[in-house]
């Protein structure tokens, strides 16, 4: 296999959309936070591997699944990239992600490591076939901004309400997330949450979950008119996921959780 089709293999098996969507979500926050540019850069990098770890040992994890019901989106399963290859890659992004983690400080390493990463190992490993699926999401996206502010020359916790919704973003983020692959997951006896729900019950309930975050968001520093704005902007995507059909109510549901970390990052700004 040549070099460009193992580059290939690899980008489209880490799960690039998450990937990129959550590093780039980092490379924001910090920059918000006050984070110069290369203090920045070394926690994004950090956050970028765990997300490919993440996303790497998930095609593993799922790759017999995957092949049992003819997943043409999935190239470990497709055999675009071995197993091996895959492998090998995890492990040194794995082992990268602790070293970045580390040069952050070991605050921020502790809570990237264990709360952050872990969460997401845990769901590859268990959780997503479990009624509590959604915990892992919920506990690495409030996280996420811990990671970053406990990075700073002088380390701070993020306040509570910015973490509480970070915990809903990443609620609602599980829930689109399955909303596709429901029917191919049951087949293959993976039953988390969404699954339990069915598919009407998670088209309603992601945009209210992410609904809830946009009320945290606004709320979380005064209802000014930034605040407003947001919550009425996130109201009539809301409904819109509701009464839309075909992919409709993914999108606007996709629209909220991009208004909510847009409101998030900038109202973060000191």
């Amino acid at each position: 296999m040549s070099i460009t089709g193992v580059t290939r293999g690899l980008t489209l098996a880490c799960h690039p959309g998450p990937t990129l969507a959550v590093t780039t979500f980092t490379a924001l926050l910090a920059a918000s936070a006050g984070h110069t540019p290369a203090r920045g850069a070394l926690v994004t990098s950090a956050v970028l591997a765990g997300q490919l770890s993440i996303g790497w040992s998930n095609d593993l994890v799922d790759a017999a699944r995957d092949r049992a019901v003819n997943r043409s989106d999935k190239p470990v399963a497709r055999g675009d990239v071995s197993e091996g290859t895959v492998r090998a890659a995890t492990a040194v992004a794995l082992v990268a992600c602790i070293v970045l983690s580390l040069a952050c400080g070991i605050a921020s390493a502790t809570v990237h490591l264990l709360l952050g990463v872990a969460s997401g190992w845990a769901y590859n490993l268990w959780f997503k076939r479990t009624v509590v699926s959604p915990l892992p999401y919920a506990v690495a996206f409030a996280a996420l901004p811990a990671v970053v502010t406990l990075a700073l020359p002088d380390p701070v916790w993020p306040d509570g309400w910015v973490m509480l919704t970070g915990a809903l973003l990443g609620t609602g983020a599980h829930l689109l997330n399955a909303l596709p692959d429901l029917a191919d997951d049951e087949a293959t006896g993976v039953r988390g949450l969404p699954h339990r729900l069915g598919p009407v019950v998670v088209r309603w309930l992601a945009p209210a979950v992410l609904l809830a975050a946009s009320v945290v968001a606004a709320l979380g520093r005064g209802f000014d008119l930034p605040g407003v704005a947001l919550l009425g902007v996130c109201v009539v995507l809301a409904a819109v996921a509701v009464q839309g059909r075909g992919k409709v109510p993914f999108v606007a549901a996709v629209g909220i959780a991009l208004a909510n970390v847009v409101s998030l990052v900038v109202r973060q700004t000191p």
